[in-house]
């Protein structure tokens, strides 16, 4: 058995002081995949800068106090990057993978966009890019005997069902009509499987993102935009997928809550 988290931290020395250290002290996770760090590794915390356990990989973004992704596990990697050979990206702290027996582990944050501004232009260049990389993984990976899971804020809820509004966010970034066929491709044309929501097919949500503004999370008025996409073979071995939400709105040490997956991958 192999457990995977994914959690937006919302930058991670805030984070820090209001749970996440004791979250972490307590997962049952193998791996555990963060994005917007908002920090390099010299100004983490002491109780993150030398994690007791965990093997880490961080990335930071060259422009300070932005993004940042890191991956954490237990077991030391046999490999790992920063980056997915972008000119544009690869110093934008938003993408990194690491290799384990069989299984190659990403954490990814997709940039959030912002309908006629520039931060969609890039959005959209961003995913063009990456859409390459996630088919050209998989291949590679399949060659290789391998499974690969990536995990992280996606920022695009995929259906109706991944967002509590969606009638009236049909025209807002992270549900614009072709930020989701993007994400279909995803699924359908580089071969990965949204682990959540093939475990629950039917249901609304589970989200993972709410709004700090009004009761958004107290109404669990949210959004579904951090997956977990895996190659088919490992899809097919996990036995569990959920979304570790807080209590109370008091609890919450980030604006997102931890997915977490757990797969019988055994010796494959």
């Amino acid at each position: 058995m192999i457990v995977v988290t994914s959690v937006n931290v919302n930058g991670i020395r805030a984070a820090a002081k209001k749970g996440f250290v004791e979250w972490l002290a307590g997962t049952e996770a193998d791996v555990v995949c963060l994005q917007e760090v908002r920090s390099e590794p010299g100004q983490l915390p002491v109780e993150l800068r030398d994690l007791d356990g965990w093997h880490a990989i961080w990335a930071p973004a060259a422009a300070k106090g932005r993004a940042g992704v890191a991956v954490l596990s237990r077991e030391e990697p046999q490999r790992t990057a920063i980056g997915f050979g972008s000119d544009e990206f690869d110093n934008s702290g938003r993408y990194a993978e690491i290799d384990l027996p069989g299984l190659t582990i990403a954490s990814l944050y997709l940039p959030s966009g912002e309908v006629g501004t520039e931060r969609q232009d890039e959005k959209e260049r961003f995913m063009a890019e990456f859409l390459v990389h996630l088919t050209a993984l998989r291949a590679r990976a399949a060659a290789d005997g391998r499974e690969v899971v990536v995990c992280g804020d996606w920022n695009i809820a995929h259906r109706p069902e991944d967002l509590k509004n969606w009638k009236a966010n049909q025209k807002s970034a992270g549900f614009l009509p072709e930020e989701r066929a993007w994400l279909s491709r995803v699924l359908d044309e580089a071969g990965y499987v949204d682990v959540v929501r093939a475990l629950h097919p039917d249901r609304t949500g589970p989200y993972s993102w709410w709004s700090y503004r009004g009761r958004a999370f107290d109404n669990d008025s949210g959004w579904r935009i951090d997956y977990l996409m895996a190659s088919r073979k490992l899809a097919d071995t996990a036995v569990k997928a959920y979304v570790e939400r807080a209590a109370s709105h008091a609890e919450r040490w980030s604006d997102h809550a931890p997915v977490t997956a757990e797969f019988d991958f055994g010796d494959n």
